[in-house]
């Protein structure tokens, strides 16, 4: 019994008031959403490369933006102030735009 409880309090948590893990939104253009739970100390370039598998999108075709600044790949949550249940924007860049 005391191991459920022990399960159930830590929850994923490393013991200090803020949980190991994070949930995070990546929301393209035209309002997709897609959730991804991931550690505070994982480089973004994970979550990214994700995103971009799931699309069909190179990479390097793809723009991510937390709170209107660039994200790197090398970047963690914890470097950026990302916290649970925020929304990084996924936007596909594109050449030109006139005709």
């Amino acid at each position: 019994m005391a191991d459920d409880n022990t399960a159930a309090n830590n929850n994923g948590s490393t013991g200090t008031s803020q949980g190991e893990h994070i949930q995070v939104k990546v929301r393209s253009p035209d309002g997709a959403e897609v959730f991804f739970k991931i550690k505070r100390k994982t480089k973004l370039e994970k979550l990214m490369e994700v995103y971009c598998n799931r699309l069909g999108q190179s990479i390097e075709a793809v723009r991510f933006l937390y709170d209107g600044d660039r994200i790197h790949g090398e970047n963690t949550p914890d470097q950026l102030g990302i916290e649970d249940g925020d929304v990084i924007d996924a936007m596909v860049q594109q050449t030109g735009g006139s005709l």
